[in-house]
C-alpha cells in the first residue's frame, strides 16, 4: 500500500531508531523525580510523548530544509529533495505526531498538557534557527535537554529546579556533537549563509568548541550527582561518559571527518544508554 510505503520510507528519513538519544536522559529526569522506577503508565506514556515528539520535530526539520536539502550534494538524495515523498505526506506526518504527543502529555498531567504547545514550538522551530544565529547548535541541545525536565513533571505535576542541572548537561552534550555534524557543511553553509559555529571559526576552532561543550557538560552531571546525592554508580557513569566523549572526539579532527558518523551516531546513542543504566543502577540498589 502507497500509504505504509510513505510511512516506511518517513521513518527512515526522520531516522526514527535514533529516538535513543534523548530518550534515556528523559528516562533518568523520571527516575529521579520518582525516586526509583515511575508508575508504569507514567512511563509508557512519557516514552510515547518523546519518540512523538522527536518524530514531529525530525520530520519538520526535512519539510522546512526541503530546499536547502536540494542544494546541497550530501542531502540530496533525502526523500524529499529525491522527490520519493511529497511535502504534503510528511506535513501530515507531522500533524499527527503532534497530535499524538499532545494526547500522551493529557494522560501524564495537566501541567504537561497545559505545557505541551510550549514544548513542541520549541522542538519545531529550532528547524529555522540556523538561518539567523551561529549558536542553533545548542538551541538544538536545548530542545532535546527538555526531555529530562518534561519527564520530571510528567511524574511529579511540578517542577524542581533541581532538574535543570540534567536540562543543561543534555544541551550542551547536544550542542557538542551538532557542532561535529556540522563541520562537514562547512563549505556549503558558507556558500548558502546558513549559520553554524564551523562557518564562523572554522573546523579546528569549532572542534575545540565542542570539546568545550562537553567539559560543561561533564561539569554540569557531576554537579547533578552531588546536588541529588547520588552513589557510587553515579559517579561511575560519569565516568564512563567522560570516556566515551574522548573516544568520539578521537575519532575526528580537522584534517580527517570520515568518522564523523560513528562519531555523531553510533557514540552517542551509547553515551545516552550508558549513563542512564548506571543512574538507573544507582536508584535501584538503594
Amino acid at each position: 500500500m502507497p500509504i505504509l510505503h510513505n510511512l516506511r520510507v518517513t521513518l527512515e528519513m526522520i531516522k526514527w531508531e535514533h529516538s535513543i538519544f534523548a530518550l534515556p536522559f528523559a528516562l533518568c529526569g523520571a527516575m529521579l523525580a520518582a525516586g526509583g522506577v515511575p508508575a508504569w503508565h507514567q512511563l509508557a506514556w512519557i516514552i510515547v510523548a518523546m519518540i512523538s515528539a522527536r518524530s514531529a520535530a525530525m520530520a519538520f526539520n526535512r519539510v522546512a530544509d526541503a530546499a536547502i536539502d536540494a542544494a546541497n550534494p550530501r542531502t540530496q538524495t533525502r526523500a524529499l529533495p529525491a522527490g520519493i515523498l511529497t511535502p504534503s505526506f510528511v506535513t501530515t506526518f507531522v500533524v499527527v505526531s503532534c497530535a499524538v504527543f499532545v494526547l500522551a502529555a493529557s494522560r501524564l498531567n495537566h501541567l504537561t498538557l497545559i505545557l505541551s504547545p510550549l514544548a513542541l514550538g520549541i522542538v519545531l522551530l529550532y528547524s529555522y534557527t540556523k538561518r539567523f544565529t551561529r549558536w542553533s547548535h545548542l538551541v538544538l541541545g536545548f530542545a532535546l535537554g527538555i526531555a529530562p525536565a518534561a519527564a520530571w513533571i510528567a511524574v511529579r505535576a511540578s517542577l524542581d529546579p533541581r532538574i535543570l542541572l540534567l536540562t543543561a548537561a543534555v544541551t550542551f552534550w547536544v550542542g557538542g556533537f551538532d557542532v561535529l555534524y556540522a563541520c562537514q557543511d562547512f563549505d556549503f553553509d558558507r556558500e548558502a549563509g546558513l549559520h553554524s559555529l564551523p562557518r564562523y571559526f572554522g573546523i579546528r576552532a569549532a572542534l575545540v568548541i565542542s570539546r568545550l561543550f562537553h567539559v560543561i557538560m561533564l561539569l554540569l552531571l557531576i554537579t547533578l550527582v552531588i546536588t541529588f546525592g547520588l552513589g557510587k554508580f553515579a559517579i561511575a557513569g560519569v565516568v564512563a561518559v567522560a570516556v566515551l566523549l574522548a573516544y568520539e572526539h578521537s575519532l575526528v579532527s580537522s584534517h580527517d571527518l570520515s568518522k564523523l558518523n560513528a562519531a555523531f551516531f553510533t557514540m552517542n546513542g551509547v553515551i545516552s544508554v550508558v549513563f542512564f543504566v548506571f543512574i538507573a543502577a544507582d536508584l535501584l540498589v538503594r
